[in-house]
């Protein structure tokens, strides 16, 4: 898998535009007429407050209280930078708050204490404590996170967790667990050495003990050796609860005959020679970020039967701490825990494995680009497994209601299980779905308007994210002067520009066009100039003769105009076959509208062409097509000439026996809600419409930019299907990263 690159002014555009920061508080309540603030605030919130007074507990029925966790940190131990204090530290704070809600669906706030005093920063948390549902402390170093750790776990009655330790330690026995079963090792047998004795360490090696691990059969190391009996340089209270009964004094002492490796340390703390003397299936986890204790290349170079971990995306089985810390706290939210303890971090550690040894859905695999089966390679469910939501967060829940720290526990499971299922928005997964898929296919793209810095900033981004070549159309002065004028000049030997006057393929790129043209009016001077001098056609043509898998355009011009040019190269008419069609992503909901961009008003065949093509770019993005065909009215009322062609559109794809659901004519309030369209119960949908083919292409222009304008929603595309090559066309007013996801959705051939 290809590493992705990160430059620095990428990542300060990132937090910075369009707005500076990553999230936003929204009203989840109507906040729009005077008795809506009446209830909001003032008199109508005297009531809630009466409530609480009278039984706290109903907090969790009135406010956020019951979702939400606070992030705080001191800065003291920033990522790998070390003590760089309160603010320096907000970025990671606010990216952590993202991440409680991209994949559990828990609000997040995060809160930067100034202090470096352990008992000053215990005070503000513990007085913070009614707010919130949960604590996850961050970046505090060590041992003052112990104490802090510990001291407010005393003092607070809702959960307070240092993921910095646990998150870890959950996800390593996880793996472990995986690891012992495939090696058939039992655990209480194994010889476990850790590298690393701060934070992540010390709980990696308490959960592992506690799992069943013997206490001398666990040999802890730091930068001073092994922690023995008896030692005392460079000792404390934690490490000394570690000190075990051995012989041992190195790290390389420690790793004769192990079973199990864990590093929390630095980048080539274990040598070959190390693992060349461990014992047979040596298990080893090295999570030393970003580079690890030893790759998986050099640990198999000497040992082939090593089962290997790192902290890494680009390696088999990373451990991440992504996979437990959101499923930890909505477990721990959702019975109104009292504390996360080590019975609910180990039902989590247990849920992950079993997880991993299931049959992996297509559409991880799909996500992944490769089929994911359980095994040497595949310990740890990988991040993005949609099961992840309702398979952990119940094995939370039951470990917390059976320890008896749960003040509101779940009586009924399953219905609490299918809640989860239905939780989190499918729209992410789906984009996430795009971004590997790409990175996958390593797919060469064509980016035809080099001469805007949108566009060249997508090139790149393409090329530094993973995803394959980049090759930009534009003469190099221009390209050269844009990158200068944006502060990015350094990226220019990045690029692979193309032109007419570089390209040794000119002639053969003339030839084939005067071939196709030749009998629409182009002498061979039209032709040249037409090649050599628009882009859109180059681009194209480029495209046609195999120096390139996929092409974006259309950011510069109209993209009617840009489809007449495309339709010189490829045959991208509405004759031909070719659709537009607009992914509308908003609240967690997904709808295609077609036909956005080719036919301008298609008959009741061209409507069952359309819905054909949308069918197929729903799959290509991971749903089951559901398509309505789009009017003012249902089902034959009111009759109307214009909504006859989309009453008669079923009966087409009746008889052309496609494998899709499709219904109408219907109105678009019957075809996305389910109690409306349970008013007809003869309609074919089984559920909400995914697909809105609609009547003309100025209605789908006009529904998809409202939407885009009045109500936020997110667009993709729209997607160009049915040319028999990968061509999408962005629209003028696209920002970097839509032309990023176009060019993604290129490669991933979805059109």
């Amino acid at each position: 898998m290809t590493k992705s690159k990160i430059t620095s002014d990428e990542a300060l555009q990132y937090h910075q535009d369009p707005q500076p920061g990553k999230f936003e508080v929204v009203a989840s309540k109507p906040m729009t007429t005077q008795r809506d603030l009446s209830l909001a605030y003032s008199p109508g919130v005297a009531v809630p407050v009466e409530a609480i007074a009278e039984n706290p507990q109903s907090a969790y029925d009135y406010t956020t209280k019951g979702n939400t966790v606070a992030v705080i940190s001191n800065g003291s131990a920033i990522l790998g930078l070390g003590n760089l204090g309160a603010l320096a530290s907000k970025p990671v704070m606010e990216g952590k708050a993202v991440l409680f809600k991209r994949f559990a669906d828990i609000n997040s706030i995060d809160i930067e204490l100034d202090t470096q005093d352990a008992d000053e920063f215990i005070n503000a948390v513990k007085l913070m404590g009614p707010a919130f549902g949960g604590i996850n402390l961050e970046d505090i170093k060590a041992p003052e996170c112990f104490i802090i750790e510990q001291r407010l776990k005393e003092l607070m009655d809702i959960p307070v967790f240092h993921d910095d330790q646990h998150g870890t330690a959950v996800i390593c026995a996880a793996g472990l667990i995986n690891a012992l079963h495939l090696t058939g090792k039992k655990i209480e047998n194994c010889k476990i050495v850790l590298n690393g004795a701060g934070a992540a360490g010390i709980a990696c090696i308490e959960l592992i003990k506690a799992m069943g691990a013997g206490h001398n059969n666990c040999i802890v190391c730091d930068t001073k050796g092994v922690i023995y009996q008896g030692r005392t340089e460079g000792m404390n209270q934690w490490k000394s609860a570690h000190a075990a009964e051995t012989a041992d004094r190195t790290l390389e002492d420690a790793m004769r005959g192990a079973d199990v490796f864990l590093g929390v340390s630095a980048k080539g703390a274990l040598t070959p020679e190390m693992v060349a003397s461990m014992n047979d299936d040596p298990i080893i986890f090295a999570m030393a970020n970003p580079d690890p204790e030893i790759t998986p290349e050099e640990a198999h170079e000497v040992r082939s039967d090593a089962i290997v971990a790192t902290g890494r995306s680009d390696y088999p089985n990373q451990v991440n701490n992504v996979l437990g810390f959101p499923y930890l706290f909505r477990g721990a939210l959702d019975i109104h825990a009292r504390a996360i303890n080590d019975e609910m971090k180990l039902a989590c550690a247990k849920a992950l494995a079993e997880l991993a040894r299931e049959d992996v859905p297509d559409e991880v695999a799909v996500a992944y680009g490769q089929k994911l089966t359980f095994g040497r390679d595949y310990i740890i469910p990988t991040p993005f497994d949609p099961r992840l939501i309702h398979t952990i967060p119940p094995a939370v829940a039951r470990a917390g209601i059976d320890t008896g720290v749960a003040r509101r526990p779940i009586v009924d499971m399953a219905a609490y299980e299918q809640s989860l299922r239905v939780r989190m928005d499918p729209t992410a997964s789906i984009i996430t779905s795009i971004a590997a898929r790409a990175k996958a296919a390593q797919a060469r793209m064509i980016f035809a308007e080099g001469d805007d810095p949108r566009v060249l900033r997508a090139a790149l981004a393409y090329q530094r994210q993973g995803y394959g070549r980049s090759f930009v159309v534009g003469r190099e002065k221009d390209i050269r002067k844009q990158l200068d004028e944006n502060g990015i000049g350094d990226a220019y030997r990045e690029l692979s520009i193309v032109n007419a006057a570089n390209t040794r393929h000119l002639d053969a790129y003339t030839a084939f066009l005067y071939k196709r043209l030749q009998r629409k009016g182009f002498d061979r001077s039209d032709i040249y100039r037409m090649a050599a001098g628009d882009r859109h056609v180059f681009a194209a043509l480029m495209l046609a003769h195999g120096h390139g898998d996929g092409l974006v355009t259309g950011v510069t011009r109209k993209a009617a105009h840009v489809l007449h040019q495309m339709n010189r190269v490829f045959p991208a008419s509405a004759e031909d076959g070719a659709v537009g069609v607009t992914a509308v992503l908003h609240k967690g909901k997904i709808v295609l509208v077609a036909d956005t961009l080719v036919h301008e008003w298609p008959d009741e065949e061209d409507l069952a062409d359309i819905a054909i093509a949308a069918a197929r770019v729903a799959r290509g993005l991971g749903l089951e097509p559901r398509v309505a065909f789009a009017s003012f009215s249902t089902f034959g009322y009111p009759v109307s000439e214009r909504a006859h062609k989309m009453h008669v559109a079923p009966s087409v794809l009746d008889k052309r026996n496609v494998d899709f659901e499709y219904d109408g004519e219907m109105t678009v309030d019957v075809a996305l809600n389910r109690e409306r369209m349970a008013e007809y119960p003869f309609c074919r949908l089984s559920g909400p419409a995914n697909i809105l083919v609609v009547p003309a292409r100025h209605s789908a222009s006009i529904s998809v930019k409202m939407l885009q304008q009045v109500a936020g929603a997110t667009i993709i595309g729209p997607i160009l299907s049915g040319v028999g090559a990968q061509i999408q066309i962005c629209h003028t007013g696209a920002t970097m990263n839509d032309i990023l996801n176009m060019a993604a959705i290129a490669a991933c051939k979805i059109g």
